[in-house]
């Protein structure tokens, strides 16, 4: 597939990084007075729609209803708008201000009253990647080792993702979130 733009360069090194991580190339042609064209070219494979149908419908079938999320989100109109959307797919959510209280809520309450953990990275008092390693250390909590724990964070670099995994999380989504691709994600980290 073939992609042409016009760029005043901004950026460029960033996007070559990603191409190439992609296993496609880009280009370049130059014409004074009159700017440069970038030609981005990706390898993809065509795929029917029967087969993809197939693969969504059993995440589409996923029922959430009853799954229990803890989010660590320090902005309060990030965190209403997910709590809210969550709670529409039929999961409990409850909030943690920062990266020290998500560590708090989770080693006192339970094993097993969390499903799930949604953690943001840049947050104040602890940032995501070291709340995540003290959850995964509680030596008197063994679902601290095995929880899900998803970052939903606006870091979306390759390198910020290989932090999350680094850190211990099992994956990661990049703000601005899309609800359904944090459902599709909490489906399948829960085998749902």
């Amino acid at each position: 597939m073939r992609y042409h733009v016009t760029d005043s360069g901004v950026g460029m090194a960033i996007t070559k990084r990603y191409v190439e991580l992609m296993g496609g190339t880009i280009s370049v042609e130059s014409k004074k007075g009159r700017g440069s064209a970038f030609t981005v070219e990706l390898p993809m494979e065509l795929t029917d729609e029967e087969h993809v149908r197939k693969q969504e419908l059993p995440i589409a079938k996923a029922n959430l209803t009853g799954v229990k999320v803890l989010m660590a989100e320090d902005n309060d109109l990030n965190a209403e708008i997910a709590a809210i959307q969550l709670e529409e797919c039929g999961m409990q959510v409850t909030r943690a201000v920062d990266g020290e209280e998500v560590v708090e809520i989770f080693a006192n309450h339970p094993a097993g009253t969390f499903d799930i953990i949604l953690m943001d990275i840049m947050m104040p008092k602890m940032n995501g990647y070291k709340a995540t390693m003290a959850i995964r250390s509680l030596d008197d909590r063994p679902d601290g080792h095995t929880i899900p724990i998803i970052a939903m964070t606006a870091n979306a670099f390759a390198e910020d993702v290989q932090a999350s995994l680094d850190a211990g999380m099992n994956g990661h989504l990049s703000k601005p979130v899309q609800m359904d691709e944090v459902v599709k994600t909490i489906a399948r980290n829960l085998n749902r």
